[in-house]
């Protein structure tokens, strides 16, 4: 991991791939990782750990399954809000939308629980950033 300012926007359009986090940088034990989300993710849930979610472009909704029932948050550009551990949760992006996140580094995006996962979803636990610049200053992918 390098020790350098690392400009989220250019980092965000050095990758295509949706819901793909890459690791910007780490804090401590925890990864700090972008990712372009676009549509469902899957019904999963984290046993260990919370999940937190800034929202840095477009709109995210988070399906909960929680006691009292179930229910979905909605996340404008500019929210912030922490999926509490061991909770179910489905994340869906109705319009092309650039998130971050900080997990626990090793923590797998589609946690300990999961439905089936669809071809679209990334079952990772993030990609390094490719920090290599393209001719025109951007990071390449």
């Amino acid at each position: 991991m390098t020790h350098e300012p690392v400009s989220l926007a250019d980092a965000l359009a050095s990758f295509t791939e949706r819901w793909s986090p890459r690791i910007v940088t780490a804090v401590n034990d925890y990864d700090v990782r972008i990712a372009q989300v676009e549509g469902d993710h899957v019904w999963h849930a984290h046993d260990h750990t919370d999940e937190f979610f800034l929202v840095l472009d477009g709109e995210l909704h988070i399906a909960l399954r929680e006691p009292a029932g179930e229910r979905t948050v909605v996340l404008p550009t500019g929210s912030v809000f922490t999926v509490p551990r061991g909770t179910e949760h489905k994340p869906y992006a109705p319009v092309p939308t650039a998130i971050l996140m900080f997990e626990p580094t090793g923590t797998l995006t589609v946690g300990d629980r999961h439905d089936e996962v669809p071809d679209h979803v990334d079952a990772t636990t993030g990609h390094p950033l490719d920090r290599t610049p393209e001719p025109d200053g951007t990071l390449g992918s």
